[in-house]
């Protein structure tokens, strides 16, 4: 019995001593191994912290880069900037689009001509011996401005006679103020007041005569100089008046030209001047560019040695590229053709941008290119379909200056 127990108690001993040992391994192992798994995973936590920080960075980088990207794309696809004073400078002339397609139009030779108001010229107005001339060829006169004085016997005479009638005025108006003061003393008859008023009006009438031909003339003040003025403001466009020279009255001394007052004068065939009509729009080409206008009349008949009508075009106010005398080419569009959606524009205005015929539309601050379908060509035009609308400016000479302005822009927006 007793040997039982004790082995019972050594059983339990061992037992105990099994279990101890194996909590004190398991207490050595988490001391040992905690402080890695610790450090493990506030390395774990520090690495994602600061890679979420790197990703913050670099989305951060990419919003930034992008907005700047977008701030610096300002510029418009196919607009090219230009103002007025680098568009005067550059040579691009614009073409204002009116409707009418390339045969609906009618073409003639034209001159420019001053209009009835807008030319002058000037005559000696009584023979006599050119003392003094003021202007000179080219230069710019005023109305009423004196060119020239002539000495001439025939200014004394007409002087004379404006003295005298001033004189017999002079002496007629007194005379009835006597008579009207002895009337009313009642010692004269009335039919002497009368007769004295009738004499009043006589000379008055008399001086008034003389002072108009004395006016008409040119009569200097102290009655010796014919004075030769311009009626109307412009420029002296010829001047043959050499100075000492003897003229006779209606011999030529100058010749004035408003360039702001001209017309152009058309010369067309019998079949297309029945086609047009006042109120017509018509374009003038020059060198230089086209000018608008609109015809104001037609002859209703053939010149006899031409065996052709003139129509005479009305040029539209603003900046003058044309002067008496110039040659041009005019384009009229009968009002019943001006109907179609068609326009006509010089070849140069329509520009080949990436394989795309495209015109340059002027804007507010520059042009913008815009694609259009074409037509027939035909006379150094174009037909355009379509693409515009008719009141819009376009570039027409030089437009290949705006097609490398914007493949310029486009590369330096690419890089």
């Amino acid at each position: 019995m007793p040997r039982t127990t004790d082995k019972k108690t050594l059983l339990a001993a061992v037992a105990i001593s099994s279990l101890l040992a194996a909590g004190a391994g398991a207490l050595v192992g988490r001391s040992l191994l905690a402080p890695k798994a610790e450090t493990a995973t506030a390395t774990a936590k520090e690495g994602g912290h600061k890679e979420g920080e790197h990703e913050e960075g670099e989305a951060g980088h990419k919003e930034e880069a992008g907005h700047s990207d977008a701030e610096g794309g300002k510029e418009e696809p196919g607009h090219v900037e230009m103002n007025a004073e680098r568009l005067a400078a550059s040579g691009i002339k614009l073409e204002t689009l009116t409707p009418g397609s390339l045969g609906a139009a009618i073409l003639a030779q034209a001159t420019v001509a001053a209009s009835p108001t807008g030319s002058a010229t000037l005559a000696a107005r009584a023979d006599g011996a050119v003392v003094r001339i003021n202007k000179r060829l080219g230069d710019p006169v005023r109305a009423g401005e004196s060119l020239a004085s002539i000495e001439s016997r025939d200014a004394a005479a007409i002087s004379a006679e404006r003295a005298a009638a001033a004189a017999k005025a002079t002496a007629a108006r007194q005379t009835y103020a006597r008579e009207e003061r002895l009337f009313d003393a009642k010692i004269t008859a009335r039919q002497d007041l009368e007769g004295a008023q009738a004499e009043v009006a006589i000379a008055e009438s008399e001086l008034r005569r003389a002072s108009s031909a004395s006016a008409a003339a040119g009569v200097s003040a102290d009655g010796r100089y014919i004075t030769v003025s311009s009626p109307i403001s412009g420029r002296i466009t010829a001047a043959p008046a050499v100075l000492g020279s003897y003229v006779i009255a209606g011999a030529e001394l100058f010749r004035i030209a408003d360039p702001a007052r001209i017309e152009i004068q058309a010369s067309l065939p019998a079949a297309d001047a029945s086609r047009i009509k006042p109120g017509d729009q018509a374009m003038v080409e020059t060198a230089q560019g086209t000018v608008p206008a609109s015809v104001r009349s037609v002859t209703p008949g053939l010149d006899v040695e031409s065996r052709a009508a003139t129509a005479v075009l009305n040029v539209a106010a603003g900046p003058m590229q044309l002067v008496p005398g110039q040659s041009v080419r005019v384009r009229i569009t009968p009002r019943g053709a001006a109907s179609t959606e068609r326009f006509s524009v010089p070849e140069e205005a329509v520009q080949a941008v990436e394989g795309v015929d495209t015109v340059f539309v002027r804007t507010k601050d520059g042009f913008a290119a815009r694609p259009v379908k074409i037509g027939r060509r035909g006379g150094g035009r174009i037909e355009i379909l379509s693409g515009v609308s008719a009141g819009e400016q376009i570039a027409g000479k030089s437009a290949f200056l705006l097609k490398a302005e914007l493949g310029k822009g486009e590369a330096e927006h690419g890089h």
